[in-house]
């Protein structure tokens, strides 16, 4: 099952971005993050999703739902 978690995990990893850099980069916490990725956490904030998707460069929608685009959406404004 695809979820915010993999989702989160298969785009910083194609971007070669550690979880400490991403946490940097967004203002989201490193334990915040590997909770995602691991599945470990409650309902994702949308205000989280939206500053690892910009911070990623991908649509909030598409990391938070996943619909069927292998492009990862449009990038975040």
């Amino acid at each position: 099952m695809d979820t915010i978690g993999t989702r989160l995990r298969q785009v910083r990893e194609r971007k070669l971005i550690t979880q400490a850099d991403l946490s940097v980069a967004s203002g989201v916490t490193e334990a915040t993050i590997s909770r995602i990725e691991n599945g470990q956490s409650g309902p994702t904030r949308p205000s989280t999703a939206r500053k690892l998707a910009q911070s990623l460069g991908i649509d909030p929608v598409w990391l938070m739902f996943g619909e069927e685009d292998e492009t990862e959406g449009k990038a975040a404004a």
